[in-house]
């Protein structure tokens, strides 16, 4: 079986060890831990959800720096511009 994604190709073999999961009736799956292991799923893991060529296809997205969200939001002590505060504490 051959899957395309992008630029990449992936073979799968049929000796490759497959597993089952029932869609429960509020459609919802649930992860073998044998796979969430191997892939490092962890609560919290945001999975993009598509259908390709009749097939369900999920890929784990890449987690985000969460410092990223508060550069820029520290206050410097007793106010004023970085330069200004740099100047200070090297003098």
């Amino acid at each position: 079986m051959v899957y395309y994604q992008g630029k990449n190709t992936y073979f799968l073999s049929m000796k490759e060890k497959r597993h089952r999961t029932t869609v429960s009736e509020k459609g919802q799956i649930t992860i073998p831990k044998a796979l969430r292991e191997t892939l490092g799923i962890r609560p919290g893991t945001v999975l993009e959800v598509a259908a390709v060529r009749g097939n369900l296809m999920a890929q784990k997205q890449e987690v985000e720096d969460p410092l990223l969200k508060w550069r820029g939001r520290g206050r410097l002590p007793g106010g004023g511009s970085v330069d200004a505060y740099l100047a200070r504490i090297r003098e």
